[in-house]
């Protein structure tokens, strides 16, 4: 790969009104679909941008008491908001006693804890409580006989599979809550049977299964709950996490619950009790689907397919229940996305835009099933385009709630999503949804700021678009944008064809190749500009939702002007890696380029650098900048630095010891499986040169602070890991738990070996390859100002510019084999080697010729 550069400066070069874009009438609409007291702000008056307060809720479910919005969410967090954009938490995790929504959270939740969630398998160490849901019953029975009562319904879980619904009870929604009862077990086995760092037998006799089966609520035990092999039958039934509750149109209550594997399914409750109606007897649906005595009846989902996070709500003025759930894997990389459904009947069945039922048949992958919502995205900043930075986007949106106000009939979708280039790191997010013609829900682009649709005049529509497309699938791929126009004739042109028309006050309807979307028009306001743009969300009958975002109305020359004034390759003086050369401006204007010296920069970009010693090399890069008919030249000089020699600063040998050969740093230490962690212990054995230490999967070194303190250094080191483990570093380094750098033989970028760094925005350095097991291999990595470059076995695989300054003090911490927070490295490490500078790749290649003994 080759240095790149992105968007840095906050865009100044547009000098227009957009009195066009902000000129939007206010002439009310009907009641049951616009505030008939909507105004437009004044764009010049900063009093009318709204205002945003962010929260980390995940698996957020809402809920309103009285004036106050309320979101609940896994891991025991919770925030509550006046106005659904700002948003204050007020749990406390998992502290306990002094819980603030459980009391002594142990104490009261021990009887779900007793089948899972605390100390158990994969909550070993702490709890797993999860994904809540929280509303208020006027039905419930409190035990002095009063009646009314906030439930709730609440997660604990040990495994995959392995996992209890229980509900509690309190008079105020922000607790603290009381243990009532744990309502439904999954996971359980014909025969005795433990997991791993577990003491729970999970035999189905140690579940309320036989109690139930006791009172005649159950008809007995159910064969086809198992396995041929005693186990889980989880394909077919489901994992008891993720319940959500709603009202249907008579008044009956309902819970649907479940996570991947074997579906989602549907409970009737008693409103007294706020407890299950088990069905008591197996059966099937009119349509096919199960019904089992315990779990109830499928609506979604089976067969190993994921589909987690339901939650259904019913529409009056449509009369369908609308069926959301939440697709892929909840990490940065797992493809996160949210799916729709609707049906007549609380009870299903469920289908999608395309008429599909949402209960899967065998052997069927779920990507086309529902209509997708939301799924990774990036509404890409061009050069000369508005705004700051790389542009906005989400990763791995999903498990939302959803909410409607009575009053104005506004509909709101409230999820937790992840953002490109930012690892882990979650927030929550409200977007305004809107009914379109066919009465499917559409969500709008933009986050929620106190918007409302108003009547627009077709001319508005008119213009350039950022278009997004989140299809049908469930990868990790972000979708970044395309470019059309909505031309005056009709006609829709640019990276996708098709034809466009008004369909009402603010409706639009789309044709774009062969299918056919509909939605609104809304003005909104951008974060990324800063100002309130123009926005259609549109839904097509093959369940796909697309986004507009419109542009501010230009001329070529104006763009060209703009991409001409932006177009920027930063320091040019002083250049230590082939360039990246955008090809394309805002609005598809055409960026080509010409050297004056191919010998030391090419048309493309790559560079010749000077040998340690040799004098730097100059050229001159012209850019043409192309839209229409108008063109513009730009020059750029260019100095290509040569190489310096790199210094040897440490040398750790491992010849049965952990000292440095150089003398200059103290010895290393051995520490446990996370760098706060004590204990460890380490072995020789033969390794590439004499010995190598064998870390066992449960140990680390700690390596002195201040081994790196500049902003150009290397690192060399051998590795023959045992096993392959994601996420687990071989070196590792960190000014603190925000700003780190880390080298991976296993990464999270398609499980290539890679270096990884997290900061402000998390750095992907993926060398397009996977190290072998039990085999010995050299990893480096170059830092020179910011410019990485990485390589294995002595061949450069990556290059990037924009690496983050991580080490600005003495005071870093380093490590073998372990961070703060993964598993921990199992293999060897041999001759680590830390340089002053960045090594030239000939002494690269030197090190990695070393004999393998």
């Amino acid at each position: 790969m080759m240095r790149s550069f992105v968007k840095r400066k906050v865009r100044k070069s547009i000098a227009i009104t957009l009195t066009l874009l902000l000129a939007i009438a206010s002439v009310p609409l009907g009641a049951s679909a616009i505030d008939a007291a909507a105004t437009v702000p004044d764009q010049n008056n900063k009093q009318d941008a709204p205002t945003f307060s962010n929260v980390s809720v995940h698996d957020p479910s809402i809920v309103k008491d009285g004036d106050t919005y309320y979101v609940f969410g896994s891991h025991i967090s919770a925030a509550k908001s006046k106005d659904l954009t700002n948003w204050t938490s007020f749990a406390n995790g998992y502290t306990t006693p002094g819980n603030t929504l459980y009391g002594d959270l142990s104490k009261n939740l021990a009887g779900s804890f007793a089948w899972a969630g605390e100390n158990d398998a994969d909550s070993k160490g702490g709890f797993s409580v999860w994904a809540p849901d929280v509303f208020w019953n006027e039905h419930y029975v409190n035990e002095d006989g009063t009646k009314g009562a906030y439930m709730i319904y609440y997660s604990a879980s040990s495994t995959y599979i392995r996992s209890a619904i229980g509900i509690a009870v309190a008079p105020n929604i922000e607790g603290p809550y009381q243990y009532v009862d744990t309502i439904i077990h999954t996971g359980f086995t014909k025969e005795t049977a433990f997991d791993k760092d577990s003491k729970v037998d999970k035999k189905w006799t140690n579940t309320p299964i036989q109690q139930l089966i006791k009172e005649g609520k159950l008809e007995g035990l159910r064969p086809g709950w198992f396995n041929t092999d005693g186990s889980y039958a989880n394909r077919m039934f489901p994992n008891a996490i993720d319940a959500s509750v709603f009202y249907d149109a008579n008044g009956r209550l309902w819970m649907t619950y479940g996570s991947w594997s074997g579906g989602i399914f549907l409970l009737e409750l008693d409103k007294a009790t706020g407890k299950p109606m088990y069905p008591g007897q197996d059966g099937t649906t009119e349509d096919g689907r199960l019904i089992d005595r315990y779990f109830g009846t499928k609506i979604a989902g089976g067969y190993g397919e994921s589909g987690e996070g339901p939650y259904i709500e019913y529409h009056p003025k449509t009369g369908y229940y609308y069926l959301y759930v939440t697709y892929g894997g909840l990490a940065a990389d797992g493809g996160y996305n949210m799916r729709l459904f609707r049906s007549k009947k609380p009870t299903g069945p469920y289908k999608d835009a395309k008429g599909q039922n949402a209960v899967l048949p065998a052997n069927t992958k779920n990507t086309t099933y529902g209509n997708k919502l939301i799924g990774n995205f990036l509404f890409d900043s061009k050069i000369g385009d508005l705004g700051t930075g790389t542009g906005y986007g989400y990763v791995s949106p999903g498990h939302n709630s959803v909410y409607t106000d009575p009053a104005t009939g506004q509909m709101f979708v409230v999820f937790h999503t992840r953002f490109p280039q930012q690892g882990e790191t979650h927030q929550l997010r409200v977007h305004q949804m809107f009914m379109n013609q066919d009465d499917w829900p559409v969500v709008a682009p933009y986050r929620y700021g106190g918007e409302t649709l108003t009547k627009l005049d077709k001319k508005q529509f008119m213009g350039d678009y950022q278009y997004i497309n989140h299809g049908s699938d469930s990868s990790a791929t972000i979708k970044n944008t395309q470019f059309i126009q909505l031309r005056a004739d009709h006609t829709i042109e640019g990276d996708v064809q098709g034809t466009w028309r008004k369909s009402g006050d603010a409706n639009i309807q789309l044709t774009l190749d062969g299918a056919v979307f509909d939605g609104v028009f809304l003005r909104q306001w951008d974060q990324v500009t800063n100002q309130y743009i123009l926005a259609f969300t549109v839904l097509s009958n093959k369940g796909e939702m697309a986004w507009g975002s419109k542009l501010p109305d230009m001329t070529d020359t104006t763009v060209v002007d703009s991409v001409y004034r932006e177009l920027d390759l930063g320091d040019t003086s002083r250049v230590t890696a082939s360039l990246n050369l955008p090809k394309e401006g805002s609005r598809q204007t055409r960026i080509t380029w010409k050297t004056s010296d191919q010998s030391v920069i090419t048309d493309t970009g790559e560079i010749k650098r000077p040998g340690i010693g040799e004098k730097a090399a100059s050229a001159t890069l012209t850019a043409t900048i192309t839209k229409g008919e108008r063109s513009r030249d730009k020059v750029f000089n260019i100095t290509v630095s040569p190489y310096e020699k790199a210094t040897l600063t440490a040398s750790y040998t491992f010849e049965n010891n952990l000292e440095d050969q150089q003398d200059a740093f103290a010895n290393g230490k051995v520490i446990g499986d996370r760098i706060d962690r004590q204990g460890g212990s380490v072995s020789y054995a033969e390794g590439v040169r004499g010995q190598a230490v064998v870390l066992d999967g449960k140990s680390g070194i700690a390596l002195p602070g201040g081994l790196i303190s500049s902003s150009a250094y290397s690192v060399s080191l051998w590795v023959k890991p045992s096993e392959l483990t994601l996420h687990t570093p071989t070196f590792f380094g960190a000014m603190d738990s925000n700003h780190w750098i880390s080298l991976l033989p296993r990464g999270p970028e398609k499980d290539n070996t890679m270096v990884w760094s997290g900061s402000s925005a998390w750095y992907t350095g993926s060398t397009g390859l996977k190290i072998k097991t039990n085999e010995w291999t050299h990893l480096a990595f170059t830092v020179d100002r910011g410019v990485l470059a990485v390589y294995v076995n002595g061949k450069i695989q990556f290059t990037g510019s924009g690496f983050p300054d991580v080490f600005t003090s003495k005071s870093g911490t380093f490590s073998l084999g372990v961070n703060w927070w993964d598993p921990a490295f199992k293999g060897s490490i041999d001759e680590l080697s830390i340089f002053e500078g960045a090594l030239p790749p000939v002494q690269v290649a030197e090190l990695a010729k070393l004999e393998v003994n």
